[in-house]
């Protein structure tokens, strides 16, 4: 992963048809309980972000986008499904779904955000920040 405090990441759809590889630091992973994410996944969002500049799709003929809002879309595989990426209008970075990462990826949960929305079939941990809607913006680390 790491090559002198250059980090790679590869992730990938279920099928292999979408690949992509992030080569910077990711974003803490921020869970998002929205009802959008939790019909999109079948539960809720657990998502990363990297840095439009060091993100590049390596295969890509199945990705598919999905405008769910007017300021966003989302990435899936057409092929088998996998929700892969949540992309703002205007935004300099993309969410990744932290679940299509490869390997090990020391990542921690930053905050749970639309806690409002949540499911009545889970908790959600009293120890990780919990905010009713959008929480404060967590950064992505430079380099």
């Amino acid at each position: 992963m790491a090559n002198d405090d250059k980090q790679t990441h590869d992730g990938g759809c279920l099928c292999g048809a979408v690949r992509y590889r992030v080569e910077g630091k990711l974003r803490p992973v921020v869970m998002c309980h929205c009802g959008q994410c939790r019909r999109w996944t079948g539960h809720f969002v657990a998502a990363t972000a990297a840095r439009l500049a060091d993100f590049s799709l390596q295969r890509e003929a199945e990705l598919s986008w999905y405008r769910s809002s007017p300021k966003a879309r989302r990435g899936f595989c057409g092929n088998c499904g996998s929700s892969l990426f949540w992309q703002g209008d205007d935004l300099d970075y993309i969410a990744i779904l932290a679940g299509t990462l490869d390997g090990t990826t020391e990542l921690t949960v930053a905050q749970h955000i639309f806690c409002l929305d949540r499911g009545d079939y889970y908790d959600i941990d009293p120890a990780v920040a919990r905010f009713d809607q959008s929480g404060p913006k967590v950064a992505i680390p430079q380099g």
